[in-house]
C-alpha cells in the first residue's frame, strides 16, 4: 500500500533538492504559489516527486527528487519558478537553505 505523502522514486541513483526554510508571518500569496509550483514541477522532464512538511512555528522542509542535474538546472531556469524564488527571498522566507544531493541508496517500509 503506497502513502501519497511519500514520493515514489526509482532505483538510485537520482538527485534530491532539499529546501529547508523558515516562513515569515502571513500568507502574502504563498499558498497559491506553492500549489502552482508543485503543479508546474510535476510537469517538468526529469521530475520524480516531492515530500514536504512544515511545523506550527513556520519551519519546513521540502525535498524534490530529480533524474539528473540537468533536470534540476532546467527547473531552476523556469521563468515562473524564478518569480517564485524571488518572492521567497523578498517576502515569504526569513531564512532558507538549499542543498542538492545524489541519492546513492534508498529503502523503506510500506
Amino acid at each position: 500500500m503506497s502513502d501519497p505523502a511519500f514520493a515514489t522514486t526509482p532505483e538510485p541513483p537520482y538527485y534530491a533538492v532539499i529546501f529547508s526554510s523558515r516562513r515569515t508571518v502571513g500568507d502574502e500569496g504563498y499558498a497559491r504559489m506553492a500549489e502552482r509550483m508543485a503543479e508546474l514541477a510535476a510537469q517538468q522532464p526529469g521530475y520524480l516527486g516531492a515530500e514536504s512538511a512544515r511545523d506550527a512555528d513556520g519551519f519546513g522542509i521540502t525535498v524534490s527528487y530529480w533524474s539528473s542535474p540537468e533536470a534540476i538546472a532546467d527547473w531552476k531556469a523556469h521563468a515562473e519558478h524564478a518569480v517564485a524564488r524571488e518572492l521567497g527571498r523578498r517576502v515569504w522566507y526569513e531564512h532558507f537553505e538549499l542543498r542538492v544531493a545524489r541519492v546513492e541508496r534508498a529503502y523503506g517500509k510500506g
